[in-house]
């Protein structure tokens, strides 16, 4: 038997049919007949000589040939597209996409948006607003923002400014809770999108940072960092806001932050990208608008006592 690969024609026919062990589905994926399909897996058997797929009544199932090839043949095709839209990805100038965590977008970078825009108007610019790891180079994905500590072996990446978190409120609240110890009888909201910080940056350390000895037992819980801030706006409680989900929302003077006291996450938000796609015109664009609308805000941190996590007193 001859160790030179089978027509690709024939491998992506068993591929599909594998995946969907069916013959009449995989004929629909690929848009061509169940018998031309049919054809294609034959001749890759009598190329291997031996049989990949058993045919029953109205079904098929993987010999132990097949169920050795299958594997293999899946992560091949996988390679192949993602070589595939790597190099066109590489030759177009003119599209962007981002992927963002859903409250980075909502609270930053959609406010912020139509700068870049008007700035590069032969870039289209598209956003996959989503937590789930991205593979930056299985995935139709240029750049992804990310927050956290930072695993990022193999890419490309570029820390931005630590996050910092404060007390916000609607200016009615403020006016009832007027000091850090009246908010242990304020209703407390809770971002649980950070939970993964180590020390927590929360309530608890909040107050210990404020020298109150409080250790909050009720109040609304959020998974995401924009409902949190949303139901602060709409007058539901306190929030202990992030800067990045804050700022618009003080600027324009829905919420307040009235003392002036933070906490200082580990955690920042990392630009990635696929390493020597930095140079690509459309990401080093978007990279340094990225960065110049963060320091734009710089100075709004010189208004606080920011206090590092890992200085506040512990439990």
């Amino acid at each position: 038997m001859s160790d030179y690969l089978p027509p690709l024609t024939a491998l992506r026919a068993f591929d599909a049919a594998a995946r969907h062990m069916s013959f009449a589905k995989a004929a629909a994926e690929l848009h061509v007949t169940p018998a031309a399909l049919s054809f294609q897996i034959k001749s890759l058997e009598e190329h291997l000589g031996r049989p990949l797929f058993r045919r029953l009544n109205r079904a098929v199932e993987l010999t132990e040939a097949g169920q050795a090839l299958a594997p293999g043949a899946a992560e091949g095709f996988a390679m192949l597209q993602a070589a595939w839209r790597t190099v066109r990805r590489q030759e177009d100038d003119s599209s962007l996409t981002v992927t963002a965590g859903p409250a980075l977008t909502a609270k930053w970078l959609a406010p912020r948006l139509y700068e870049f825009a008007r700035a590069h108007p032969e870039i289209d610019l598209k956003f996959s607003a989503t937590l789930r790891n991205m593979d930056l180079e299985r995935d139709d994905v240029d750049v992804a923002i990310r927050f956290g500590y930072g695993q990022d072996d193999g890419l490309y990446s570029v820390p931005v400014r630590k996050e910092w978190l404060t007390p916000v409120m609607t200016p009615e609240l403020a006016d009832q809770f007027a000091t850090p110890e009246s908010l242990m009888n304020a209703p407390l909201i809770h971002d649980e999108s950070i939970s993964f910080l180590k020390p927590p940056c929360d309530w608890p350390a909040w107050f210990r940072a404020a020298e109150v000895e409080f250790v909050p037992t009720h109040g609304a819980h959020f998974s995401n960092a924009d409902h949190a801030i949303d139901a602060a706006v709409a007058g539901v409680g306190v929030a202990l806001g992030r800067r990045a989900m804050i700022l618009k929302d003080l600027s324009e003077g829905r919420l307040v932050a009235p003392f002036k006291l933070a906490i200082e996450t580990k955690g920042r938000f990392r630009f990635l990208c696929l390493p020597g796609a930095e140079q690509r015109p459309q990401i080093a664009a978007f990279r340094d608008w990225f960065l110049s609308e963060i320091e734009k805000t710089a100075h709004i941190s010189d208004e606080f006592k920011i206090i590092p996590i890992e200085k506040v007193p512990g439990p």
